[in-house]
């Protein structure tokens, strides 16, 4: 970057530096990773790994796994890595129809009584007790098979100095071999009251990365963390078993901002023209929807059947829970989703959708889905595809629905008959269904306008297999989604003017 650009954006009145405002870093290293899927499905095991790059403090971590249906949290614990740490672990059935993790990494944990630990129908079935109460259930399933897909999350609570008695105790003792250093992990790990005042505002420095395996099938699909920067300015720190801290606690640090403006969560997105555009919200959760928002959604698909060509693509959508599980977060807008979950009988909250595929050759068909009302009716939703979950799979198959999709074997999954009979490329439109997907507004700080994004806070990635009839001939892979966005200047009657700037 030129020092004339650097000194352009220097210059943008309230621009304290994207450290300090909400942003999808595109290196992968942040305050806050991302994880869009983990599935115990069909033998597999996912693989989950964090790094902290910071090789002088150390970092306190809540990770959170939440299932795939509503977003309700089916395990959290806090996590301390010691300057330049790293921790892994692995997802697997618990031989119950449900899940669980396992770990053989000596990072400190607080906390997992046993090893491997299942994961917890309390968060949605009303068993649940969370550090502030009883958990209120959803109107979903309640079985244990709900908590076998979803996603997860790690959030950077504060960072450690390695002087204090919590650094000590979760650094490792080096012992001279390789792999040979451990962790006391005493006191005070585990004390909530202890922990806090040893605990520096988080800066940044986690990336992260899953490998979603079959042994038996000879496949692995990998795939890197989304990592959001400048998350937080706070230490935010709670005891296992807290529903918090979530993304609704996003702060921009107060620097360079005006005494109106503290407290609010500011995000910058960058434009498809390389233009920065800022954006102030007064939630968390709308700065975090506002650098994941998209109105349409690009990959590619492959269902050769001469070499046994599968293709699922999976769309996660992190902050939707924040605007429709009304029992969680009352009173919450629900835009830009159309529904609350579980406000119709079939205990879901579903979005509209057009698939358009192409074939390798321009050949195209569209999906369609009629402009339905705002909000939507019952005759609109009468009609598919639309997207119901949290974590959608979307299968693509020229053969009758199977039960479950293709590749990840997913409950959570919609089915598409693609055009052709062997790939190509399909867009999904994220902004035109429900009578339009539209983000709350934002105020934009270089002008009175107000900034509108359009579309919903997506991410997720296509995984393929050739299945070729043993796991030596096996071949797969992983390419994250592409995205475009739209983004407009609005006056007080959300009128558009011109595009963000």
């Amino acid at each position: 970057m030129t020092t004339a650009v650097v000194a352009g954006i220097a210059g943008i009145a309230g621009f304290a530096g994207l450290a300090n405002a909400v942003n999808l870093n595109p290196d992968g290293v942040g305050q806050v990773l991302l994880y869009p899927y983990y599935t115990v499905n069909k033998g597999q095991d996912t693989l989950i790994s964090v790094v902290n790059t910071d090789t002088e403090y150390g970092k306190a971590v809540k990770v959170r796994f939440l299932e795939g249906y509503n977003s309700r949290e089916v395990l959290d614990f806090n996590l301390y890595l010691s300057a330049a740490d790293v921790w892994t672990a692995w997802v697997s059935d618990d031989g119950s129809n449900g899940a669980a993790i396992n770990t053989i990494d000596t990072s400190c944990i607080d906390y997992l009584p046993s090893r491997p630990w299942s994961f917890s129908t309390g968060g949605f079935d009303g068993t649940g007790i969370g550090a502030s109460g009883p958990i209120p259930k959803d109107s979903g399933p309640k079985t244990k098979d709900r908590t076998r897909e979803g996603y997860l999350e790690m959030i950077l609570m504060g960072d450690i100095d390695p002087a204090t008695p919590l650094g000590r105790a979760i650094t490792h003792k080096q012992n001279g071999n390789p792999d040979g250093g451990k962790p006391s992990c005493a006191a005070p790990v585990g004390d909530d009251v202890v922990i806090p005042t040893q605990l520096l505002p988080p800066t940044s420095g986690l990336f992260g990365g899953t490998w979603i395996a079959n042994v038996a099938n000879g496949t692995a699909f990998s795939y890197n963390a989304d990592a959001i920067e400048g998350f937080s300015y706070l230490v935010n720190y709670t005891g296992p078993s807290s529903l918090f801290p979530t993304l609704q606690d996003a702060r921009t640090n107060p620097v360079g901002l005006t005494p109106a403006l503290m407290g609010i969560a500011r995000a910058y997105v960058f434009g498809d023209d390389g233009s920065l555009i800022m954006s102030d919200y007064g939630t968390g959760e709308d700065a975090v929807s506002a650098v994941f928002m998209s109105d349409t959604v690009y990959n590619e698909y492959m269902i050769n059947a001469a070499i046994g060509g599968q293709s699922d693509w999976v769309v996660t959508f992190p902050t939707k829970r924040f605007y429709v599980d009304n029992a969680l977060y009352p009173g919450h807008v629900t835009s830009p989703f159309a529904e609350k979950f579980g406000a119709t009988a079939d205990d879901q909250s579903r979005v509209a959708i057009t698939l358009s595929t192409f074939d390798h050759e321009e050949g195209s068909t569209d999906t369609v889905i009629p402009r339905c009302p705002s909000p939507p009716d019952a005759s609109c939703f009468a009609q598919s595809p639309f997207l119901p979950y949290e974590v959608n799979v979307i299968s693509f198959t020229k053969t009758s629905p199977p039960g479950e999709s293709t590749v990840f074997g997913s409950k959570l999954y919609r089915t598409v008959d693609p055009f052709g009979d062997t790939g190509g490329w399909a867009a999904l439109d994220l902004q035109s269904g429900d009578g339009g997907h539209i983000l709350p507004r934002g105020t934009n700080p270089n002008s009175s306008n107000a900034t509108q994004f359009y579309g919903l806070p997506a991410t997720g990635f296509w995984a393929a297999v050739a299945q070729r009839g043993s796991a030596s001939a096996n071949y797969n892979g992983v390419w994250r989604h592409r995205a475009h966005r739209t983004c407009n200047d609005v006056d007080t009657g959300g009128i558009p003017l011109n595009p963000c700037s």
